[in-house]
């Protein structure tokens, strides 16, 4: 179930999670429910795709604790959060942290699949920014972790034990594969691919 683009539900009150099931399939979507965040962590990778629209409020791992849980797994996959009672400080943390949106349960379904398809391309674009960075060699990477610490070609060299030449080269490659021009925006990209 990993190479499929999948909206997944995260919801302990099952006949909503049906229902929304219903209507994003009524639009298309592939879906698949979990009742609880241990059920979703037990089946989910890394190499999963699509995205994932959770309760925020479920007994055991509510939803800001399974965006964390999932942060520390390496799982980015794009959320849109529900909730039946939203109040300013989950809402600042969700997005804070990540989340596409944050929307009320009774949130008109327009808004709902318009959030959905925000999600869903946000993931798509994250696939392809980190396509890019798994064309870098082991050695490139090494230089893309220095550069975007802000170190001279000069302290780059010195710390890998490489001519100053050689990582001039590597700095080429790097932007060259990423496709970009300057170390700020190689920063932003890197971070933004869950690189660093």
């Amino acid at each position: 179930m990993s190479g499929e683009t999948l909206i997944r539900i995260v919801d302990d009150d099952a006949s909503f999670a049906r229902a929304l099931a219903r209507l994003l399939g009524a639009r298309g979507y592939p879906v698949q429910s979990y009742g609880s965040g241990a059920e979703l962590l037990a089946e989910l990778s890394s190499e999963c795709r699509g995205c994932l629209v959770m309760d925020l409020n479920m007994p055991g791992m509510n939803g800001l604790e399974l965006q964390s849980e999932l942060g520390r797994r390496g799982v980015r996959l794009p959320i849109v959060f529900l909730t039946g009672a939203a109040d300013i400080p989950s809402t600042v943390q969700a997005m804070r942290d990540g989340a596409v949106d944050f929307l009320e349960k009774r949130a008109p379904s327009e808004q709902l699949m318009a959030a959905v398809e925000r999600a869903l391309a946000s993931e798509r674009e994250q696939r392809k920014l980190r396509e890019r960075f798994a064309a870098l060699t082991e050695r490139e990477l090494d230089v893309l972790r220095h550069v975007v610490r802000g170190r001279m070609n000069k302290q780059i060299a010195a710390d890998l034990g490489i001519h100053e030449r050689t990582v001039k080269l590597h700095r080429t490659a790097v932007t060259t594969k990423v496709g970009v021009r300057s170390a700020a925006e190689l920063t932003v990209l890197a971070r933004s691919a869950g690189i660093l």
